[in-house]
């Protein structure tokens, strides 16, 4: 990953990042600072598919039937990018808990650089719950709310009744 490769400034408490690539998968492991923390302790990991990309330098002509007789048109040029592509929830994504908080810091600015996808999380940061959102490389407002009976305000109305699901029996 070319983010890496320009080294980036990474959380205190994460060295470095051990990439390693199985076939379409790439995973991005966290190598920790403390040395206190055992060698066999499994470090946090982000979790990603790899997918190509035909990426064009100019809009490719949309087709709007056959054009027989016509001359052929020239190629416009393009290039075979691959894109790690991080989408999940949860553990699907990031993995383990040993240093999850710095590795998750670590997707949040991944997040800042991508041209698609949203991250959304809910973050403990010295005792307070922090909302995070970002959309396309923008952050964006985000809030958390905690509230004792979810059905006073009406929010809980569209919700799944768990009780009477007619699909758990």
């Amino acid at each position: 990953m070319d983010y890496f490769e320009g080294d980036p400034d990474l959380p205190p408490e994460v060295e470095d990042v051990d990439i390693t690539r199985r076939n379409n998968t790439l995973i991005i492991k966290a190598v920790s600072s403390d040395g206190s923390l055992s060698k066999y302790t499994p470090t946090a990991q982000l979790k990603a598919s790899v997918t190509e990309t035909r990426v064009y330098e100019e809009e490719p002509p949309r087709m709007s039937g056959p054009r027989w007789g016509e001359e052929e048109e020239e190629e416009i040029p393009s290039e075979l990018v691959e894109f790690a592509c991080f989408k999940g929830d949860r553990e699907t994504v990031l993995q383990n808990s040993a240093l999850q908080y710095p590795m998750f810091l670590v997707l949040r600015d991944l997040a800042l650089l991508a041209e698609k996808g949203t991250l959304t999380a809910i973050t403990d940061q010295d005792g307070e719950l922090v909302a995070t959102r970002i959309v396309e490389g923008e952050p964006r407002p985000a809030s958390v709310e905690v509230v004792e009976n979810p059905n006073q305000d009406g929010n809980g109305a569209n919700g799944i009744n768990w009780r009477d699901n007619k699909f758990i029996s």
